[in-house]
């Protein structure tokens, strides 16, 4: 025994490492066919044959109980090895005692390591995370519909469509039921009280698991015992095709189980024990043997995750493993290199669908990235393992087409240390003619943080093809991104200008300020920004400062309407990290922009589009701020007649704008 622990602690790690034994030795024995050999020992007729399977399934279980008691052991007489040490079950987190690990909050963290356990709080935690939302959120939050909410928590809590929301699942119904419950369990204060309801929804989730995982075994024996009359192309496809549905669950979690289960039984008689490790994460990560209280805390944390999209239209919550399911990377300036940009989990990892990192390929099936097993793993951890390729000698291990045996890659990430390529080369630009000179189309699609040097990159570009009389920003379709993108790229057009007011909860007011950008990156001449119903947020700060200051035309349709601004937080419980509505802007004459939208000096007829912030009840009402700008530089700068001479554009709806923006200045002129 462990030197110094207590007694009744010694008995219930006892207890728990024989019946945990117990359990994983009838997996283990029936895995290596024990089962199946006693079943076929030689029997009679009647009660003789009677006998002699009660005397297999006694034999059976006995060598269950000593597969189980040799397997844990170490638990029971000495701490775990290194090596275990190295690499936890996926279940440790729920399986251990309430994390308790210092903070340092000045460390740089990096990104976790994902485990590939059901994401999990304690029932305080959980509490924090709320309390925090509520009180970071920019306006007063609105009230949360209990009926949407558990929808939301029964979705959030099943990444697999075989706990909540499949249609036998019980789990899923009494969520529903006592959603109220549990929002207000989660609503209360720290300290008030356990969470008996997300424990009532463990208890019904720690059943079902029996369900679900004799529905797996099942099918493993299935699996198994059909491999000689199984071809090559088949168990390909049982490794590399998805048992998961895409979109609404139709399928029983019992006929789910069950298939994977077939797939992993073909699969471990087709590439022997090599592949073992990662079936053995299949049936964990399938039916979690999990208890009552560590289901509960599941439970919790997805009502986090279902409670703060109900409180904020644009917000999130997501653990450590799985933040960059809640950040945008392409907005970044130095995206972080990927394993792969498309991928379909399958029943035993991952299958490459695209964008294979050299020297992984399309159609590689992923078993293991680093140490930790794909198969059973959530979307969200599948992508940040894609990209957790910075940790010291990355290491793959895939199934390959036409090979034997898993095969183990190394990957060799090429280090980045800035922008690759010339910046600015991706911004697509169209010089068309313009009266007697040409017009600079340049089409934005979104606002990433290092717009200003693309737009800069992009516009010399221009001016070294020749005279250029005016600019078009195209803006349809940009639903936004960085703010601070927004202000760089407003730089060239108002250096050094007040632009946007912004408010937060406290009433405390910041105001954005364009950067003072050299004179020769900086642009004076005409400009004109063409916007439709899908131009949002960031987009929408580029064209409503530009049309504030009257320094460019505004043409097109009336716009999204998002006038807020989200920041990311390390939650209160340390436990993940929030996206949360924590401002309010304003144009910078103090025009709303939230649920307001900007309204085009030209109109022009453009595709209707239904979806405005306006019809989001969710989201945050309309704020008028102050008015920030510099009046002395509030001047416009005329375009000049084109005679009717524009075009040919890439795109006619381009050249429109510049027919009518010319046309207005022309005879605004006589």
């Amino acid at each position: 025994m462990r030197p110094g622990e207590p007694f009744a602690g010694k008995l219930r790690r006892l207890c728990k490492a024989f019946f945990g034994g117990f359990e994983e030795g009838l997996w283990r024995a029936w895995r290596s066919g024990f089962f199946a050999q006693s079943a076929e020992l030689p029997g009679g007729r009647g009660k003789d044959r009677g006998v002699r399977a009660k005397t297999a399934t006694a034999l059976a279980f006995a060598a269950a109980a000593v597969f189980g008691v040799v397997a844990r052991r170490s638990e029971l007489d000495a701490p775990p090895p290194p090596e275990a040490q190295a690499a936890p079950s996926a279940l440790a987190p729920l399986l251990e005692e309430p994390r308790g690990a210092p903070y340092d909050p000045a460390a740089d963290r990096r990104l976790t390591l994902p485990t590939g356990a059901p994401t999990a709080l304690e029932c305080d935690e959980a509490r924090r995370i709320i309390a925090q939302a509520r009180t970071q959120l920019a306006g007063p939050p609105p009230p949360v519909e209990a009926a949407k909410f558990g929808d939301a928590a029964a979705d959030w809590l099943d990444p697999h469509g075989l706990w909540s929301v499949a249609p036998d699942a019980p789990a899923g119904p009494l969520l529903r039921r006592v959603a109220s419950e549990l929002m207000a369990e989660i609503e209360a204060p720290p300290g008030a009280g356990p969470c008996t309801t997300a424990h009532m929804v463990g208890a019904e989730l720690s059943q079902w698991m029996t369900a679900v995982r004799g529905g797996f075994d099942a099918g493993y024996r299935e699996g198994g015992a059909k491999v000689r009359g199984i071809g090559a192309p088949d168990v390909w496809s049982a490794a590399s095709s998805s048992p998961f549905e895409s979109g609404a669950v139709t399928r029983n979690a019992r006929d789910l189980a069950r298939d994977l289960g077939r797939a992993a039984g073909l699969l471990h008689a087709a590439y022997g024990g090599k592949l073992q490790p990662y079936l053995d994460a299949a049936r964990e990560r399938a039916a979690p043997p999990i208890e009552e209280a560590g289901w509960a805390r599941v439970v919790l944390a997805a009502a986090v995750r279902a409670y703060i999209p109900q409180l904020d239209a644009h917000g999130a919550w997501a653990p450590l493993d799985e933040e960059l399911s809640i950040y945008d990377l392409d907005l970044e300036i130095d995206p972080p290199e990927r394993l792969w940009t498309e991928m379909t989990r399958t029943a035993v990892g991952v299958r490459i669908d695209k964008g294979a990192l050299p020297p992984l390929a399309d159609g590689d099936v992923v078993l293991r990235i680093h140490d930790v097993a794909l198969a059973g793993v959530s979307v969200e951890q599948a992508e940040q393992l894609s990209v957790m390729t910075d940790a010291p000698d990355p290491h793959v291990l895939v199934l390959r087409t036409g090979l034997a045996e898993p095969l183990e890659l190394a990957v060799a990430v090429t280090p980045v240390d800035g922008p690759q390529g010339p910046v600015g080369a991706d911004l697509p630009l169209d010089l068309v003619r313009y009266g007697d000179g040409k017009a600079a189309v340049l089409a934005i699609a979104d606002v990433p943080d290092d717009l200003g040097a693309r737009l800069t990159a992009a516009l010399d570009r221009a001016r070294e093809a020749g005279e250029v009389r005016g600019i078009l920003l195209d803006l349809r379709g940009n639903g936004g991104g960085s703010t601070d993108g927004a202000a760089d790229a407003l730089g060239v057009f108002l250096p050094g200008c007040p632009l946007f007011p912004m408010k937060r909860r406290d009433g405390g007011i910041e105001t954005e300020r364009a950067p003072l950008v050299p004179a020769e990156q900086q642009w004076t001449g005409p400009v004109a920004v063409l916007v439709d119903g899908d131009s949002a947020s960031a987009a929408e700060m580029i064209a409503g400062a530009l049309g504030s200051y009257r320094r460019g035309v505004i043409v097109g349709d009336h716009t999204y309407g998002k006038g807020c601004a989200q920041e990311y937080l390390d939650d209160d419980a340390r436990a993940g990290v929030l996206r949360l509505t924590t401002l309010l802007y304003a144009l910078p004459d103090g025009s709303p922009v939230q649920k307001t939208g900007i309204f085009p000096e030209i109109k022009l007829s453009l595709p209707a589009d239904d979806e405005a912030e306006a019809a989001v009840g969710r989201a945050l009402g309309p704020w008028r701020g102050p008015d920030v700008r510099d009046l002395a530089r509030v001047q416009e700068v005329p375009w000049r007649s084109h005679g009717g001479r524009v075009g040919p554009c890439r795109d006619e709806t381009a050249c429109r704008a510049l027919r009518v923006v010319g046309a207005a200045r022309a005879a605004a002129a006589r």
